[in-house]
């Protein structure tokens, strides 16, 4: 029998054993379970595992760590409020090994199934009907329930399982179920007791504008008369199709240059790495190498909150933590080829689990992809007009997140010279409410008649377990600082200095782009033996905009990691998500990243944890509506004296034979090509030399 790797998610039949044995232990309960899925091996028994297999030394003799489920479920009992566990299950000795019970005051994440049965507590509740009805809705509207995470609780408030609701109006009279109903907000938002099933609540929404008072009244009818129709979906844009568009397509002839084993080991060029997917997480990549050498033990997009930033009232609440509240399992985008991934794809699939347990899987939550990304290096000698050039060709890892109105794009890339950049993209539709017609707000942007999309942040955490060349490292901060006038030092003026300090107590620090600030993370065991200088990699965090809520609101103190731009800690099984175990509903970030930087730990040459902090704030221009084009930002994780030279100078500089060369409106065959010139940057005492300039390869005469 072939054993699963440690590191492979939970198959379908593993995750049934899970839901099963933890069903013998509540034999006269009803259940409801959450997720279930692979709960890691601690790190050092898996060290010691992934040691042997580098070794070449695995049998399936070889001494393993256990197979293990994390199952969290709810234990239903009548009008109270559900037990919510959390248990660890042995799948080989199908044994519980340990539980939990979650404490009160804190909020599991929700399901998909919740959300679904909140829409239809509100579709049936009478007191939110009847406020829909008042509004005298245009006849073939109806109106949509969107649910929401009820934010951080109020202080007025209970300390129950609440969830809250937007409201659109959908125009029904085309037939087509993809009509934009986000064009037509209506300012009511229905509150949900979930353990009375119940609209306790609709808050009554203002929408006047920036001289108007924050306290609405009542709505009245005719609150979507001025809201104009702005559609997406091809065939109901009145736009057209763009006809001059001719295709352009990822051509692989003889297949990718990577492979995949055992559905997780990805090999590619002189990477390695594992990869597998969680429902907390989404993707994430495990044991990452470059030419046999460790780099990275773990990477993942740890958390996320977007704050949103309307100072009325309810929308102080209106704060999501897509990874936290909910978990990304149920919201994974099912990938499609030829259009999320292009060229040759590998996709992953994910499994999930029903309410009552039962596996299933969720196909292409994962693709895997080669895409090229302009040029790699050149250089032209200028004396004899030779120029090499070679392609920047990477590896993509991708998954894609639809949380509601927004989508969520995630990508890990790598590169052929030892980096690594992990990128997000947002695009989606804005997340907006009424406006009366004419009014204009400073918390928003008007971007469709009576539609105004709020102002609001996306603040991102990236968790980096890294490996440099082994698992003791030390994180050093760099800055390049000036230099003042020295008669020895300095005595024209024009040195500076770069100063280096070791981080060597867990905490956070902040991007300094004036100072070029980065950090390194070095083993300071291992030295370069050109340089001298201890091996490593640096990140320069993003000088992106931190939270801006102000530091005594709930909404910052729910989300205390988004206080720096980089946190270094030391490592702790189990310690993965920077706003915590737990942000639903929550009133203060615990167990996050704040809290483990205030242990104060000693971080010098010990196994440690970097924590990047990167975000978006976004403040809505007409350009985002009806759907907005994507925002990107990214992180680069680079090496800094880890190689002894450019580890990309033996990628070929071939030429790609299936460019053409446009001369007007015709196209011809690749002269070069034509000719028998197989690489960029043939020999000068080639008669048919050629030279590549801004990466077009055409025939070309010798610089003189």
């Amino acid at each position: 029998m072939l054993l699963p790797h440690p590191l492979a998610n939970l198959s379908v039949e593993e995750t049934n054993i899970a839901s099963e044995v933890v069903k013998k232990c509540h034999p006269d309960s009803i259940l409801d379970f959450r997720v279930i899925y692979l709960q890691e091996p601690l790190k050092a028994e898996l060290v010691k595992f992934l040691d042997l297999e580098h070794a070449g030394h695995v049998t399936p003799e070889s001494p393993r760590p256990p197979r293990l489920a994390r199952v969290h479920y709810g234990v239903i009992r009548k009008e109270q409020q559900p037990e919510s566990v959390e248990a660890v299950v042995d799948i080989e000795k199908k044994e519980r090994i340990s539980y939990e019970t979650v404490p009160e005051g804190v909020h599991y994440s929700f399901t998909m199934d919740e959300l679904v049965s909140v829409v239809k507590v509100c579709e049936s509740s009478s007191l939110l009907q009847a406020k829909i009805a008042a509004l005298a809705l245009p006849e073939g509207f109806q109106a949509v329930i969107e649910p929401w995470p009820y934010g951080g609780l109020d202080k007025g408030d209970e300390d129950r399982r609440y969830f809250q609701a937007l409201v659109f109006a959908m125009d029904m009279r085309s037939g087509n179920p993809d009509a934009n109903f986000y064009s037509y907000p209506l300012p009511l938002i229905p509150v949900v007791d979930w353990l009375k099933k119940e609209v306790i609540r609709v808050d009554e929404l203002s929408t006047g504008g920036e001289h108007d008072p924050y306290i609405s009244t009542a709505p009245t009818s005719g609150v979507i008369d001025h809201c104009k129709p702005s559609d997406y979906v091809p065939e109901m844009t009145n736009y057209g199709m763009r006809t001059d568009l001719q295709p352009l397509s990822v051509i692989q002839p003889n297949g990718p240059s990577f492979s995949v084993e055992d559905e997780s080991l990805v090999k590619w060029q002189k990477w390695r790495m594992r990869v597998s997917f969680n429902p907390r997480e989404g993707a994430v990549l495990h044991d990452i190498r470059y030419d046999g050498r460790p780099v990275l033990y773990r990477l993942s997009i740890s958390d996320m909150t977007v704050p949103y930033a309307d100072p009325r009232a309810p929308f102080h609440r209106k704060q999501a933590f897509d990874f936290g509240d909910g978990g990304v399992g149920h919201c994974a985008n099912n990938l499609e080829l030829g259009c999320d991934c292009l060229g040759v794809i590998k996709y992953f699939d994910g499994v999930v689990n029903k309410p009552d347990g039962k596996a299933e899987v969720s196909r292409n939550v994962i693709c895997l992809h080669e895409q090229d990304n302009g040029i790699n290096w050149k250089h032209t000698n200028w004396r004899t007009g030779r120029a090499v050039v070679t392609r920047r060709r990477e590896l993509v890892v991708q998954y894609i997140l639809t949380v509601a109105n927004y989508e969520y794009i995630f990508n890990y890339k790598f590169d052929q010279a030892g980096g690594i950049a992990v990128e997000v993209r947002a695009t989606g539709i804005v997340s907006a409410v009424n406006i009366d017609p004419g009014k204009t707000a400073p918390w928003g942007n008007v971007v469709s008649p009576g539609v105004l999309a709020q102002n609001h942040q996306h603040v991102f955490c990236v968790r980096i377990d890294p490996s440099i060349d082994g698992h003791e490292n030390t994180v050093v901060q760099q800055e390049s600082l000036p230099l003042p006038f020295d008669a020895r030092q300095n005595p024209n003026g024009n040195a500076y200095r770069v100063q280096e300090t070791r981080i060597t107590t867990s905490g956070g620090f902040d991007a300094a782009p004036q100072n070029a600030r980065l950090f390194k993370i070095q083993n300071l065991d291992k030295s370069n033996p050109v340089s001298g200088k201890p091996v490593g990699y640096k990140i320069v965090p993003p000088a992106t905009q931190l939270l801006l809520a102000d530091p005594r609101s709930r909404q910052a103190q729910r989300a205390l990691f988004g206080q720096h731009h980089l946190w270094v800690t030391k490592y702790k099984d189990d310690e993965l998500y920077a706003g915590g175990r737990y942000t639903l509903q929550s009133k203060v970030e615990k167990e996050g990243v704040a809290d483990a930087a205030a242990r104060c730990d000693d971080v010098l040459q010990s196994d440690v944890v970097v924590w990047s902090v990167l975000g978006l704030t976004h403040n809505p221009r007409v350009e985002d509506w009806p759907v907005m084009p994507v925002e990107m930002i990214q992180l680069h994780i680079n090496p800094v004296d880890f190689f002894t030279a450019n580890p990309a100078i033996d990628v070929p500089s071939n030429r790609d034979i299936a460019s053409k060369l446009c001369r007007g409106q015709d196209v011809i065959e690749n002269e070069a090509v034509v000719n028998g010139i197989a690489s960029c940057g043939t020999s000068a005492v080639d008669k048919k030399e050629s030279l590549c300039s801004s990466g077009d390869c055409v025939l070309n005469q010798r610089i003189k």
